[in-house]
């Protein structure tokens, strides 16, 4: 067999096995997240943020995870508002028609913490789909308070299987 011909054959076999393996572990991811998440709420991509925010657009971002979670990394100028513990004061002074997007790990805390900001009279609230999970899964990078990291708070081992990038940490 020549050469060419074997490298092909790999190709092929890679094709076939890893990228269809790819595809079903995203396809999962979609439809966890689809059952979890209201139509309550606008969502947003990663994909389309990530653009929005390379044009220029100027975005409130807001972590709804917890506070140990955002301490290990966060999207590069979040403001921390939490879920369990959530602090309208994390949006004091943010206009009521700027455009807000609201994330957590996949999307279910966003999506509450985005439903009251909207009973709190925000107009342009967004949830991110797949939330820093599919971000990181895609990546895009993340930040700590000493710069860009490659660690992601996994929330816990059930939780963190989705997390298919980055270093894991769980506390």
């Amino acid at each position: 067999m020549s050469r060419c011909t074997f490298r092909m054959k790999l190709l092929f076999l890679f094709y076939c096995m890893v990228l269809p393996s790819a595809f079903l572990c995203q396809n999962e991811f979609n439809q966890m997240v689809e059952k979890l998440i209201s139509e309550d709420v606008p969502v947003l991509s990663v994909e389309t943020l990530n653009s929005k925010i390379s044009s220029g657009q100027l975005i409130v971002l807001l972590d709804a995870r917890e506070n140990e979670e955002y301490n290990v990394s966060h999207l590069n100028s979040a403001r921390h508002c939490g879920y369990d513990h959530f602090n309208p004061e994390s949006v004091k002074g943010v206009n009521k028609s700027a455009p807000i997007v609201v994330y957590c790990s996949v999307g279910y805390r966003s999506d509450k913490i985005a439903v009251k900001l909207q009973e709190m009279g925000f107009t342009d609230v967004q949830n991110l789909y797949g939330g820093i999970f599919d971000w990181v899964n895609k990546g895009y990078p993340v930040y700590n308070n000493n710069g860009e990291t490659d660690q992601i708070h996994g929330y816990d081992q059930k939780w963190g299987k989705w997390l298919t990038r980055g270093e894991k940490v769980f506390k």
